[in-house]
């Protein structure tokens, strides 16, 4: 089992900035991509940005730019840094682990995200 731990989100004016930040813990692999998953309502969850633990990102074209994903291994942290944020931002963010051995995914509870003036 994968327990993940998030914290940050709120409320944030048009064009702020937010940091969200994931801790891991339980049985991790050390081959593995974490992330970040959002759910604005009445939409499907979506991929905002993933990196493996060799450092390889990936970000939904409506992110690439403005935000920046980061890790430390020997922590088992991954970040979300957000900047230039705008109103379509606004969702449920959730961390997400999913194993290289097992390929099982583990999520967080979510942290709520809302830009808004």
């Amino acid at each position: 089992q994968v327990q993940l731990v998030e914290s940050g989100g709120g409320l944030v004016q048009p064009g702020g900035s937010l940091r969200l930040s994931c801790a891991a813990s339980g049985s991790i692999f050390s081959v593995n991509t974490m992330g970040w998953y959002r759910q604005a309502p009445g939409k499907q969850r979506e991929l905002v940005a993933s990196i493996t633990n060799r450092g390889v990102s990936n970000y939904a074209d409506s992110v690439k730019g403005r935000f920046t994903i980061s890790r430390d291994n020997a922590k088992n942290t991954v970040n979300l840094q957000m900047n230039s944020l705008k109103p379509e931002d606004t969702a449920v963010y959730y961390c997400n682990y999913e194993s290289g051995l097992t390929r099982r995914s583990y999520w967080g509870q979510g942290t709520q995200v809302t830009v808004s003036s």
